[in-house]
């Protein structure tokens, strides 16, 4: 069955990223949260053309910002050719639909949307893409239906990118039934994962899982410290399989050591419950090395996260 793409990949992803400040809102933690959709939107492989920020009481219901924002925003996409917007919070469907009509023919995500992306994007062993599919199927696919556009495998550009089937009908009774399988191979995978900790377990080796901010350096020290040879890049979520590898202390004794999936401000609750096999790597150690960046202005912030 041949491959299709929801959106055409455009040969320069520029994109405007929209942030809102509301009433009660702290201006610095906004802040912060913005230059981190910019690292993002980076790691995604975009482009960041410009800012766009309003303080409001609340969001607009329909379009999150106000009308003459859109209006703004929608000149701004159409002299500059931009293709893509980003929100720094999460839409809703029907915001999402009535912004892409506004804007007439420029992608709108938020920024779960670019993360999970991301997570597509570096999404490695079976499990992971696995993974990435099922929280891209549950959050993704209402946020693109009513568009006419026939959906099919996420695939095509920053915002559409996915490991999944190469069909995605818009039959809802279809989606359920591809849910309820992914559930069904998660759960098989957490048994299989569950069986390996348990083999771990009788070995009498402590195990240590390597836990912290996304990009705080979490691969580089088990890379250092064990030759594991896992990628480790200056980018956001580098890392989204867990591994594992021994260490010989200088006393002798060997540990297990386990690389996992970073942390990052708002993340979303599906998100953490998509990765729960993975994040039980953590939750069943025996002890966490808990890294931070200290060179990073935010690494308190970072720390509270985590």
């Amino acid at each position: 069955m041949a491959e299709e793409n929801i959106f055409k990949k455009t040969e320069n992803p520029k994109a405007v990223l929209v942030s809102v400040l509301l009433k009660g809102d702290d201006e610095a933690e906004n802040e912060a949260s913005l230059c981190e959709l910019e690292q993002l939107l980076k790691t995604a492989g975009g482009e960041v053309f410009g800012v766009m920020t309003q303080s409001r009481e609340s969001p607009d219901v329909r379009t999150c910002i106000g009308e003459g924002k859109v209006e703004e925003l929608k000149e701004i996409c159409e002299n500059n050719e931009i293709a893509l917007v980003v929100f720094d919070r999460e839409l809703s469907p029907s915001q999402i639909r009535n912004l892409e009509n506004e804007l007439d023919g420029v992608r709108v995500i938020d920024r779960t949307m670019l993360i999970l992306d991301i997570f597509a994007l570096h999404a490695v062993s079976g499990e992971g893409k696995l993974q990435v599919e099922l929280a891209q199927l549950k959050y993704t696919i209402p946020r693109l239906s009513g568009k006419g556009t026939e959906l099919s495998r996420l695939g095509g550009g920053i915002g559409t990118r996915g490991p999944g089937e190469s069909k995605l009908e818009s039959d809802k009774r279809h989606l359920k039934h591809r849910i309820a399988a992914l559930e069904q191979q998660a759960e098989e995978l957490k048994k299989n994962r569950t069986t390996m900790r348990r083999q771990r377990d009788r070995s009498g080796i402590f195990k240590f899982a390597i836990a912290g901010y996304t990009n705080a350096g979490k691969s580089t020290l088990l890379n250092l410290l064990t030759d594991a040879g896992i990628l480790a890049e200056n980018k956001l979520f580098a890392t989204l399989d867990p591994t594992t590898r021994k260490y010989t202390l200088p006393s002798g004794d060997e540990i297990l050591l386990t690389d996992t999936v970073g942390f990052i401000r708002n993340l979303p609750t599906h998100l953490v419950k998509a990765f729960r096999s993975t994040l039980d790597e953590v939750a069943f150690c025996d002890g966490i090395l808990l890294i931070v960046d200290a060179s990073d202005p935010e690494y308190k912030n970072q720390l509270s996260v985590t």
